[in-house]
């Protein structure tokens, strides 16, 4: 007994609709994010927004893109620098010892050494690899 039986053309619609759907879903994501993440927007305004997609979703979906589509760009880029020029900085205070230059470091260094706190042979191999 054949189950079902289905046609090329069958097959092909059906991927063309599940597709489709799931560029449906994508694109309600990525507005809704949007809305969230949007600092220009006050709380009422993200909740009138969130209702408008939720009750009308094609067409609120549709008048955002329209009105804010452009600023959605804008704004991932920004939120993108912002996270690069974080990891930048975070980048750099670990490739410095202590957060510092390397002049601040054998300062450091030579502090700890004329206290007593670590020997000569310490303070030239610690100086070797903050140089390194």
């Amino acid at each position: 007994m054949v189950l079902a039986e289905w046609s090329v053309g069958q097959v092909l619609w059906s991927m063309i609709w599940f597709f489709l759907f799931f560029i449906w879903i994508w694109i309600l994501i990525t507005v809704f994010i949007d809305i969230f993440r949007s600092h220009d927007l006050g709380g009422w305004a993200k909740a009138l927004w969130v209702i408008f997609v939720i009750i009308f979703p094609f067409l609120g979906v549709f008048i955002y893109l329209i009105v804010r589509g452009g600023g959605m760009a804008k704004r991932r880029m920004e939120e993108a620098q912002a996270a690069n020029q974080q990891f930048q900085q975070y980048v750099q205070s670990a490739a410095t010892p202590s957060g510092g230059s390397v002049a601040d470091e054998l300062q450091r260094l030579a502090t700890l050494r004329d206290q007593g706190v670590i020997t000569q042979e310490e303070f030239d191999s610690l100086k070797a690899k903050a140089m390194a």
